[in-house]
């Protein structure tokens, strides 16, 4: 039997939840129908899920249908958890994009049916909720074509809307054979040759739906049944089965981590390549992006003292810190081995998803999704053996960021703790810690998300907390190019190394690029794996401590001191080049080089559109304007108008709040993240540091070396 990875996505409340729910009931794993509003469904197995109704993180359950087995993976759907949505993405075979019948098109559908295209993940549609009041078939059907600007074959129509006899009438329309014509000449000339057959239709459809070209569409409604076995029969018939060899080179993707009673990890990945077997040895973390742009990882933070605490290391390689030993290419203290630059995790046991649950397994070959224990090092984003897809960033990043403020007695530690295991589970989510003030902050979507964030620290943790007034993340990007170098044992430099290097300004989306004009061989690598690391630690906080982007980094000059041993007395420090000499230097030397390219700050812009009574969008105009937006286009249908641009990201709550007002409570208004822009307006943003301010030489130098010379 074949393995289909299903996923099902939505606008929040389009009822995807409600159709897993119907679907797992529909192929025999439930005897009852699980309902949100009752807080009983299969896939929200948070407990703050069924309270909420919503769906937070991602889950996997499996169904049997006649010819194909499905991993089922239900998604959130409020925008607040796209992250969740984005991982799930390069692990799908198919997906089903659930549409309401009574709202239509809403920004979230726009946003995924977007990247569902531009990924080529051949998609159904299932329009929701025909048995609801208010509930629309065709013209519904005509705002998904001009909205989502996609080819759409409608499978039948609905009949008896917004009844409880509301049904779904199969059959393909003649609007089917002008869709598919478009991609396929020779369907038209057979067309107009000799007509077509129903099997040359219907064949035709299943390749252009596996080519992800066309979307057919379902009518129904999940609450009664109504359309659900069309939807199955298309899933059977038009979804391309996983494909991979169980027999090739082992290749998987971690998509998501949790943890266990125990407090152990726990992986799901789907394998791509080759089996996968308990108390195997799988090189993983090949691959996996760092950030390019997209994060602030948790353990990129350097609490005060840090660096002296980690700093006393062994020489030429053989370092200690932070509770890691390197060398000879393994480090220990996070769950992983290196052996010849790869890590490694052993698996102790694996499980895959049949009939509704998981089911304890020895092996689990290509296609499958699985969960794993014994990889404590893991990480979302990992490649498990060869690398094979590359995860990708295919939503926006997070733009907003708050301060979360422990409650009477809260244990600092403790939160800090808990929030740096929530970030494991969403990497996009950063947590950024400054001792100095003794605060923590958290980068994140929206404000529901907050409210998550916070209910999840009391339930799990047991830890009371409150946030700051959300502020919105900047980035910053060189301008141009900027170098700078320091020599070992000269000018005042205090530590043993020579580091110099050259920022240049790259292509927005490009991230940070590091590379080396000097001789890989010219001093051990432990060395340039420091400045590499340090180096991307640095521009966490540019000039104005923001995030730097955008940008190439490249190591000019190198140089350090040998080991030296004095007789019966073992390796002299003060003599010897460390880790902790390149770590401690380079913040200073990439931060005058910064300088030199200057800086400037992006602001995050968001796409709005506006559709309101065409009257009204005269008094829009000048509001827009104040809140620094920028109109770009207009248009409209009817007798509604029609606005979109541009507008600052930190303005789209007040846009939210003032636009009932404005268009007698009838405007609708789509905003999603699009670029950043150079801050033009009101005085230049600035971040509070939380590094050693290596802006401030004599302080840096305070901060972080005992080795105070003149």
């Amino acid at each position: 039997m074949h393995l289909l990875n299903l996923g099902i996505l939505a606008h929040v409340d389009a009822g995807k939840t409600s159709l897993t729910e119907r679907l797992l009931h529909t192929a025999g794993v439930t005897d009852e129908i699980g309902s949100v509003d009752r807080g009983s469904p299969r896939t929200d197995t948070l407990a703050l899920e069924r309270q909420r109704g919503i769906t937070i993180k991602s889950a996997v359950v499996s169904f049997p249908l006649d010819s194909v087995t499905v991993n089922l993976i239900d998604t959130p759907g409020h925008p607040d958890f796209i992250a969740e949505v984005e991982r799930v993405l390069g692990v799908l075979d198919g997906a089903v994009l659930v549409v309401s019948a009574v709202e239509g098109v809403q920004a979230q559908t726009r946003v995924l049916m977007r990247t569902l295209r531009r990924l080529r993940i051949p998609t159904l549609v299932f329009v929701n909720k025909i048995d609801r009041r208010g509930a629309r078939g065709a013209s519904v059907l005509e705002e998904m074509t001009r909205r989502l600007s996609v080819p759409l074959v409608p499978m039948g129509t609905a009949a008896g809307l917004g009844t409880r006899a509301a049904r779904f009438v199969p059959g393909l329309g003649p609007s089917a054979l002008d869709v598919l014509a478009d991609h396929d000449d020779d369907l038209l000339a057979a067309y107009v040759t000799h007509g077509i057959s129903e099997g040359r239709l219907d064949a035709a459809l299943a390749a252009q739906t596996r080519q992800g070209l066309v979307h057919p569409v379902w009518f129904g409604s999940a609450l009664t049944g109504a359309g659900v076995a069309g939807l199955v029969s298309g899933v059977e018939r038009l979804l391309p089965p996983a494909s991979g060899d169980p027999d090739g080179p082992l290749s998987g993707t971690v998509f998501k981590v949790e943890r266990g009673p125990a407090g152990e990890k726990i992986a799901y990945a789907r394998i791509f390549s080759g089996t996968l077997r308990v108390r195997d040895r799988v090189p993983l973390g090949a691959g996996r992006e760092e950030a390019a742009g997209h994060e602030e990882a948790a353990g990129h933070e350097e609490a005060a003292g840090h660096e002296e605490a980690a700093g006393r290391e062994e020489a030429a390689g053989h370092e200690k810190g932070d509770g890691r030993e390197k060398g000879d290419g393994r480090e220990k203290g996070d769950g992983r081995e290196k052996g010849d630059g790869r890590e490694e995790g052993r698996i102790t046991a694996l499980t895959v998803f049949d009939h509704g649950g998981d089911v304890r397994r020895e092996e689990a070959g290509a296609g499958r999704i699985v969960r794993l224990w014994g990889l404590g090092g893991v990480r979302i984003g990992d490649a498990l053996g060869t690398p094979g897809r590359a995860a990708g960033h295919h939503f926006a990043p997070p733009t907003l960021e708050t301060v979360v403020v422990p409650g009477p007695g809260a244990d600092r530690r403790a939160l800090h703790l808990a929030l740096t295991q929530l970030a494991e589970q969403d990497p996009l989510i950063g947590v950024r810690h400054d001792e100095l003030r003794r605060e923590t902050s958290v980068s994140l979507y929206g404000e529901v998300q907050k409210e998550v964030i916070e209910a999840t620290l009391a339930d799990e943790y047991g830890l009371d907390v409150t946030f700051r007034e959300t502020t919105t993340l900047c980035v910053e990007r060189p301008e141009g190019s900027g170098a700078a170098v320091e020599f070992n044992k000269k000018d005042g430099n205090h530590f043993l190394a020579t580091v110099g290097l050259r920022v240049d300004a790259a292509p927005p989306g490009s991230g940070v690029r590091f590379g080396l004009e000097v001789e890989l061989g010219s001093m051990p690598y432990a060395f340039f794996k420091a400045v590499e690391d340090t180096v991307h630690e640095t521009l966490g906080q540019g000039l104005h401590g923001w995030r730097v982007t955008d940008c190439a980094v490249t190591m000019t000059h190198s140089g350090y001191s040998p080991r030296q041993s004095h007789a019966h007395q073992g390796f002299d420090k003060s003599m010897s080049s460390t880790g902790y000499d390149f770590r401690g230097l380079t913040p200073l030397v990439l931060v005058e080089a910064l300088r030199r390219a200057r800086t400037v700050v992006y602001e995050p812009m968001h796409r709005f559109r506006i559709e309101a009574p065409a009257d009204t969008l005269g008094a829009l105009l000048p509001v827009l304007a104040r809140l620094g937006a920028v109109p770009e286009s207009t248009g409209g249908h009817d007798r509604a108008g029609v606005l979109e641009g541009a507008v600052p990201a930190a303005r789209v709550h007040e846009l939210g709040q003032r636009l009932p007002g404005l268009t007698r409570g009838e405007g609708e208004l789509e905003t999603v993240f699009d670029h950043y822009a150079p801050v033009t307006r009101g005085p230049l943003p600035e971040r509070p540091r939380t590094d050693h301010n290596p802006l401030d030489r004599k302080e840096y130098l305070l901060n972080v070396t005992r080795r105070m010379g003149d």
